[in-house]
């Protein structure tokens, strides 16, 4: 549900969209999109009204595994005439629904599992509150929903409505709703005392941006929340030095930095615990370079990186041809399993890939790393934007940045 205008947050936001404010660096959205990625999902439909052009221009159709579809109200049709809107880009029995606003750290596969074990038409997060007067309050029984109170009917702690459902989607349809209603006052209240509807209680973290205090508390809390990659692998050619297209580096004198690399590694030193080269160099097992030449090559650019104050903590090279079938040899995983053994404290979910090929975006995916792409001057392939949490021009870009997560 991303189609927010973001009233209460304008003189904080200005134009942006609600789903798209940014905290900790990104926008909230990427968030909830992450999470869903992470617990196996592979097809969101973004229901989108205001500025739906800015969430569709960062965004595209594709974002690391999940494939996008929009679902563009040219006229406001309320929380449930845009739920009924977006099931109909569906085709699963059973969809999940989640607010573009709130982050409910709910274990979504087992909230999904849940759902289906129930065999309800419509189940529903649930979050304990010392004081449900903002939210409203959610009446259960053992599983069960009884009732959604408004908010001016409800006080003290209790349970509230976490703003994540699973519906079954034939029944949403057999309903025969009109194309705007309001999901929460027009579905919820008037069925739940049919008992109908499952509730989850789950007590894990929840944040609603709606309102600035909450906003601001968001721009803190994810701080800790999510902290900061501290492992960067990286690529060599086309993300350190001038790629030789339909060639190789065979001598350092072909060896070319791009424009402020060994500045940007120097920065980027500083940021990340330890920093790893990773590269397919198969011109070796072509016959085109010895080894020992290629160690040479390496030997002066390690030299040039820590002359400009930066350091590279290990360089790892697969030399097998690309049809070799080598473990070693990207996108297989075996450059990174290595600098785990080297170094044990290496943790792929605190890491980040930065390459400039599909080979190196897989690697990093098939790692659980963080993937960034290095684009140049040239457009980005369809199929590079399934495998990249963002796209740079260059590496130094990113050292400008000094930008650790995603």
């Amino acid at each position: 549900m991303a189609g927010g205008f973001g009233t209460r947050l304008s003189h904080v936001l200005g134009d942006v969209p609600k789903p798209m404010a940014p905290v900790y660096g990104k926008p909230f959205l990427t968030y909830l999109l992450d999470r869903l990625a992470d617990a196996g999902f592979r097809h969101v439909v973004l229901a989108t009204g205001y500025k739906h052009h800015v969430i569709e221009g960062y965004f595209g159709t594709a974002y690391r595994p999940l494939r996008i579809t929009y679902s563009c109200e040219s006229t406001p049709l309320f929380t449930g005439g845009a739920v009924l809107k977006a099931a109909r880009f569906l085709s699963s029995a059973d969809f999940l629904v989640l607010n573009g606003d709130t982050l409910f750290d709910v274990g979504l596969q087992a909230f999904a599992d849940f759902h289906l074990r129930q065999q309800a038409p419509l189940s529903v997060a649930l979050r304990r509150v010392p004081d449900t007067s903002r939210y409203g309050s959610v009446g259960l029984e053992c599983s069960v929903i009884t009732d959604f109170r408004e908010k001016n009917d409800s006080c003290g702690g209790g349970l509230i409505n976490g703003g994540i459902y699973a519906v079954n989607r034939q029944w949403l349809f057999g309903l025969q709703m009109p194309d705007k209603f309001s999901f929460e006052k027009e579905l919820l209240q008037p069925l739940a005392p049919q008992r109908l509807f499952r509730g989850m209680v789950c007590d894990c973290y929840f944040i609603d941006i709606g309102v600035p205090d909450d906003y601001f508390r968001a721009q803190r809390e994810f701080a800790a929340l999510f902290p900061p990659d501290r492992f960067l692998f990286l690529d060599r050619d086309g993300v350190l030095n001038r790629h030789i297209i339909n060639g190789y580096v065979l001598a350092w004198e072909q060896f070319e930095w791009l424009p402020q690399v060994p500045a940007a590694l120097a920065r980027l030193s500083r940021l990340y615990d330890r920093i790893f080269i990773v590269t397919n160099q198969q011109c070796v097992g072509k016959g085109l370079i010895t080894k020992q030449q290629l160690d040479e090559i390496h030997h002066r650019m390690l030299d040039d990186v820590a002359a400009a104050g930066g350091r590279i903590d290990s360089l790892y090279v697969c030399t097998d041809l690309q049809d070799s079938g080598s473990a070693f040899r990207k996108p297989a995983t075996g450059m990174a399993q290595q600098a785990k053994t080297d170094f044990p404290e290496v943790d792929f979910t605190r890491s980040l890939m930065i390459g400039d090929s599909l080979s190196d975006l897989r690697f990093g995916y098939n790692c659980g790393m963080r993937c960034v792409f290095v684009s140049g001057a040239a457009p980005v392939p369809d199929e590079v934007r399934n495998f990249t949490d963002l796209v740079i021009p260059s590496l130094s870009a990113w050292g400008d940045t000094g930008q650790k997560g995603l």
